[in-house]
């Protein structure tokens, strides 16, 4: 038994040395033995490649706005390992989650002695988050985001009111597939029979994929463009406008705080899941409620602006939609300003591509790796990279607070790749841009 938070942290992380093991068996025996939680909440589900966590964290303040409580569970985290874990945003305790660690734990060990095998990081985290949620009388609803595909994804046991499938894009190829086809095939398995299913699917191949297993479980699509679409955006200094329509009603000048075009797409399939919901009598969700809570939502790492005066942004774009995305927005607000550009990435992604549209729109690029297992060394993305303006840099932590302090008011700063560097890069850039620093300006959220 562990007697203390860091310990019980430790044994999860350690977890990590078991990989990814695709399947549900585990988790079924685990569910077996804690007498079934996932069957004891109700649940929604959102899968996809890009705009999940953004996309659970808009649902998430809607029905909170509505006077709910909503637990969620998405990884990775951003700011500290117990947000993976959460109620109406705020991550478990550390008491709790040391708790949860005592309960699972035997399970894991006991799993370790059959043919099964032990679970992995992920497997523990989510039957822990799967039995928290189930004795917490509090919570009315949970939203589930999926980790790696759908189909054997540890997360898919549940039987949601509702499954979201966010864009789709080449990620994982090593474990999904290839195609976008084959991509699409694996995030579609949360799809559940009669269960209704939002995409925001744009690829042709993978949107055909998306409406066959649709149609062979029977559940009801609903589709960007089709069934509810956007018009009338805006680009706002701090976040988007649009309006939103569907089959019942539009909705205009719905306004979010996250930045990016992008965000009013996921922000649009979180408005058409709540409306389900609100049509279907699960829940009562005003129209109040889903302005409400857009504006109010906010999720860390997501082109976060951390300071204003030096202009300082870190976004997690990990794939080459996120990086797309990223540039977008980059090329039509600040086509003004020299882009100094960080990147981070794991070595098991297709980085070419990427690194190819970031040398187009940084005056500088500087790349570097981090304490992470997968990290990709910053020689070998230095070799990729065809921009003329490029280094390496062996201590990210030194070159930032360098980079920072000498940002002049033409210049910005923008740290992106991986979700992991973004976690450890957050709490280290908010020491050095200190709110009490009468020379920075920094942006408060």
């Amino acid at each position: 038994m562990f007697t203390a938070y860091k310990g019980a942290l430790d044994w999860i992380h350690a977890r990590l040395r078991l990989g990814i093991k695709p399947g549900l068996k585990r988790m079924e025996w685990m569910m077996d033995r804690l007498d079934h939680p996932e069957a004891k909440i109700k649940t929604v589900h959102i899968g996809g490649t890009n705009g999940k966590g953004s996309t659970v964290t808009f649902l998430r303040s809607i029905l909170e706005s509505a006077g709910y409580t909503v637990g969620t569970f998405t990884s990775p985290y951003i700011e500290q390992f117990n947000e993976r874990i959460s109620v109406n945003g705020k991550p478990i305790t550390d008491d709790e989650l040391l708790k949860l660690a005592n309960v699972i734990r035997p399970l894991a060990d006991e799993l370790e002695e059959t043919e099964l095998g032990g679970p992995t990081e992920f497997e523990v985290i989510t039957a822990m988050a799967f039995y928290y949620f189930a004795n917490n009388s509090k919570v009315d609803l949970v939203v589930f985001e999926v980790g790696l595909g759908g189909r054997f994804d540890s997360t898919n046991i549940i039987h949601p009111l509702t499954s979201i499938i966010t864009n789709i894009g080449l990620d994982h190829t090593n474990i999904l597939g290839n195609s976008y086809e084959e991509i699409a095939f694996e995030k579609a398995g949360i799809i559940k029979e009669n269960t209704p299913v939002f995409t925001a699917v744009k690829h042709p191949g993978a949107s055909n994929v998306i409406e066959e297993q649709a149609a062979k479980r029977k559940a009801p699509l609903y589709r960007l463009n089709e069934a509810f679409s956007i018009s009338s955006h805006e680009s706002l200094d701090t976040g988007e406008i649009f309006t939103l329509h569907t089959v019942s009603q539009t909705m205009e000048k719905l306004e979010i705080s996250m930045i990016g075009q992008h965000q009013t797409e996921n922000a649009a399939l979180a408005v058409s899941a709540a409306q389900f919901l609100n049509q279907e009598s699960l829940f009562n969700i005003t129209d109040e409620a889903i302005q409400e809570g857009l504006k109010k939502a906010y999720w860390p790492g997501r082109f976060e602006i951390l300071s204003e005066n030096p202009l300082v942004i870190i976004d997690g774009a990990h794939n080459d939609e996120g990086i797309t995305a990223l540039v977008h927005e980059l090329a039509s607000r600040y086509a003004d300003r020299s882009i100094q550009i960080v990147f981070a990435a794991l070595k098991d992604k297709k980085l070419d591509k990427m690194i190819a549209k970031l040398d187009k729109i940084a005056d500088q690029i500087s790349f570097v790796s981090f304490d992470f297992p997968r990290a990709a060394a910053a020689q070998d993305l230095l070799k990729i990279s065809q921009s003329s303006n490029k280094l390496a840099v062996d201590s990210w932590e030194s070159y930032l607070f360098e980079e920072i302090q000498n940002l002049d008011a033409k210049e910005m700063l923008v740290i992106t790749g991986s979700l992991y560097f973004i976690s450890e890069v957050k709490p280290h850039l908010s020491r050095i841009i200190k709110q009490d620093d009468p020379n920075i300006s920094v942006k408060r959220n």
